[in-house]
């Protein structure tokens, strides 16, 4: 079997490399091929990697390519991992956000919609080559935003493909801990789409454990992440745990206060992050994963990606919660949908399970989030600057209508978005 990643020279790789080693007779991997268009970062990531398949005797190669083509010759799973632009876009995104006192976070608010107008005409790129050259393989879409990604992939193209994201697996793993017991010992119930998700039910051996959950979080902080930093009250009368990246929306001028007063924006600190990394990797003497790499974000991503492709590859019939298209388990929204839930994979793909009835709260926000994706996607495949200026004031977290052509035509200029007319 052969898995390309696309976007190899990612500081992730490292930790989706050390997953395979460790699972290396799971699905008999023949060839792992890293492409990027950056050569002076793949160079140090294969370097890197190729010390840790040495040093755990992998019996699997690695192969290099600057070009497409030739790391997707034949490829069985094709892994999307791109930022367009790379950290600078992303710094530019943030800075037009908070000049205009939005939120410019990488997925959400202007930061995810900027980020989406440049990445998804590059990532329809790819998926063409896939059909051209692999036409059978299963592209795993982890890119940002994953969701609006994945939604774009399925709506223009032909391709197979399921978007991915390690926060349902991670916070898996955080409440695996809190009950003492395996993640494969706990169900989520879980509904939403890509970063605008609730948990309703923590099923543990079958047993809901969520409101003993919330009685702990009520008597210790420590129980639940530290971007849940709601009152418990709050959460109790929600009946549910919201994702993370739901502060931006119920507590906005909280978190604009917090990013605008931050001496530094995310994408700078990741930059740091990132330097810090590409020293190691460059270090022959390196041989383990860096610590440095648990700051970077994306934690428990490579576990995510494997479970996924061992369930594809093995016809494993195990639940993972993906961004697939909705086929009516969220009622409310389009049946072509993407929405991230409960799946059952097997060797067929990802079957999302029927969510059952929704609270009209996370339906009415989740219908809103999703117009504004639609449209994004629309703009992008249409090259029309008419859908995206609606989408940018369709968005929960955009500008106001009197704004938003001036803020349109700086994100325009800032990624040189030609093709929106």
């Amino acid at each position: 079997m052969k898995i390309t990643i696309i976007g190899g020279g990612s500081t992730y790789t490292p930790e989706l490399v050390k997953g395979l080693i460790d699972n290396r007779d799971a699905f008999g991997l023949e060839e792992l091929a890293l492409q990027d268009i950056r050569p002076e970062r793949q160079e140090a990531v294969a370097s890197f990697c190729r010390r840790l398949m040495e040093k755990e005797k992998a019996s699997f190669s690695l192969t290099t390519a600057t070009d497409r083509k030739t790391a997707l010759n034949r490829a069985d799973f094709v892994i999307i991992q791109i930022r367009v632009g790379g950290q600078e876009a992303r710094n530019r995104d943030i800075r037009i956000g908070l000049d205009n006192s939005l939120i410019g976070q990488e997925t959400t608010g202007i930061g995810g919609f900027a980020k989406a107008l440049r990445t998804l005409p590059k990532v329809l790129e790819i998926c063409s080559d896939v059909v051209q050259y692999c036409p059978n393989a299963w592209v795993i879409n982890f890119t940002n935003p994953s969701g609006l990604i994945t939604e774009g992939i399925i709506k223009a193209t032909g391709v197979q493909t399921i978007g991915l994201c390690n926060i349902p697996y991670t916070f898996k793993k955080e409440l695996a801990g809190v009950f003492s017991v395996e993640p494969r010992d706990i169900e989520l119930d879980y509904v939403g789409l890509n970063h605008l998700s609730w948990v309703r039910k923590v099923m543990v051996h079958g047993k809901d454990r969520l409101p003993e959950l919330l009685e702990m979080a009520d008597s210790s902080s420590d129980i639940l992440p530290e971007e849940l930093d709601y009152p418990v009250a709050f959460l109790k009368i929600l009946k549910a745990i919201p994702s993370g990246y739901l502060r931006y929306y119920y507590d906005t001028s909280r978190l604009l206060a917090e990013l605008k007063s931050s001496p530094k924006t995310r994408a700078q600190t990741v930059m740091e992050i990132e330097k810090e990394l590409f020293e190691k990797y460059n270090d022959p003497g390196v041989i383990e994963i860096p610590e440095a790499l648990s700051k970077r974000g994306g934690a428990g991503y490579s576990e995510a990606a494997l479970g996924l492709i061992d369930s594809l590859v093995n016809n494993k019939r195990e639940i993972h919660v993906v961004n697939v298209q909705n086929n009516n388990s969220i009622q409310g929204l389009p049946e072509d949908s993407v929405v991230e839930i409960p799946c059952l994979v097997n060797s067929y793909g990802a079957h999302p399970l029927d969510a059952g009835d929704v609270n009209p709260h996370q339906l009415a926000l989740m219908q809103h989030v999703k117009a504004y994706e639609l449209l994004t996607v629309q703009a992008v495949m249409e090259g029309s600057r008419e859908k995206a200026l609606l989408a940018l004031i369709t968005n929960p977290l955009g500008p106001e209508a009197s704004k938003a052509l001036t803020i349109l035509d700086d994100i325009i200029k800032s990624n040189q978005l030609d093709f929106l007319h």
